[in-house]
C-alpha cells in the first residue's frame, strides 16, 4: 500500500532490522527481471487477476508459516466485497518486529525481497507482481491489536487474515497529506465497505488533519456516511 509513502520521513526506526538481499556493502537494487526468480506459472493476462494470484501465493506462506500478519489495501478491500479493481499492488501489514522472519519465509520460497529507501516497508516480487510488506500505516507501527482483530476471509479461494473495514478505511484515509491526496482511490472502496465501517471511529482516529476531513466533506455531500 504505497498510500502514504510520498511523505514518509527516510529516518531508519530504532529496531527495524535493515533487510539485504546483497552482500554485505553492496545496495540491493530491484531485479531487472522480476519474473525470472519467481516459481513458473501461467498467469491470466488480466492485470487484477494476476495480482490476487500473489496475494494467494505470499498469503498462503506466510500462513503456512505462522506469521502474525493481515491483507490490506485494495485487495483486502475486494475481499470485503469491493470492486475487483487493485491498485498496483499488493499490500500485507506486519508488525515490525516481525520483518526479518517474514523476509526470510519469503526468500525461502525463491522471492526477490528487498529494501526501499522507505523506513516503514519492505518490498517482494511474486509471479512478476510487486508486493507491499508494511509494517507501519499512516505513520503508525502495526501492533498485534490490529492483526488480531483481522477477518479470515476467502481470497479468491484462499482463506487469510484481511485487515477489519473499519481499519482498512482509516489506514486510507489517515495517510492523507497535501503530497498524496488521492481521493479517487479510496472513493469506490469507501462506498463499498460503508455500511462495515466505524466511522465515527475512523474520524477520531484522523483527528483534525485537512486531508482527511476534505475526504470526509466529501464522503458526506455524496450521502456515502
Amino acid at each position: 500500500m504505497t498510500q502514504n509513502g510520498d511523505d514518509a520521513t527516510l529516518v531508519r526506526r530504532a529496531g527495524i532490522p535493515d533487510l539485504r538481499m546483497a552482500p554485505e556493502g553492496a545496495e540491493p537494487a530491484p531485479p531487472q527481471d522480476p519474473q525470472a526468480d519467481q516459481p513458473p506459472q501461467e498467469l491470466p493476462l488480466d492485470r487484477n487477476q494476476a495480482i490476487l494470484e500473489a496475494a494467494k501465493q505470499v498469503g498462503a506462506l506466510l500462513k503456512r508459516n505462522g506469521h502474525l500478519f493481515a491483507l490490506a489495501g485494495s485487495v483486502a478491500a475486494y475481499a470485503h466485497g469491493g470492486e475487483k479493481n487493485m491498485q498496483h499492488d499488493v499490500d500485507f501489514a506486519i508488525r515490525p518486529e516481525d520483518a526479518a522472519a517474514v523476509a526470510a519465509t519469503l526468500r525461502e520460497a525463491g522471492l526477490t525481497v528487498y529494501t526501499p529507501p522507505e523506513d516503514w516497508l519492505i518490498k517482494a516480487t511474486c509471479f512478476g507482481q510487486p508486493v507491499d510488506i508494511i509494517f507501519e500505516l499512516a505513520h503508525r507501527p502495526v501492533g498485534a491489536d490490529m492483526l488480531e482483530r483481522a477477518e479470515e476471509l476467502s481470497v479468491d479461494s484462499v482463506r487469510m487474515p484481511v485487515l477489519a473495514p473499519t481499519d482498512l478505511m482509516w489506514s486510507l484515509t489517515a495517510a492523507f497529506s497535501e503530497h498524496h491526496c488521492d481521493f479517487g482511490a479510496a472513493l469506490p472502496i469507501a462506498r463499498a465497505l460503508r455500511e462495515k465501517v466505524d466511522w465515527e471511529q475512523v474520524r477520531r482516529e484522523c483527528g483534525d488533519e485537512p486531508m482527511p476531513a476534505a475526504f470526509f466533506f466529501l464522503l458526506e455531500r455524496l450521502n456515502v456516511i
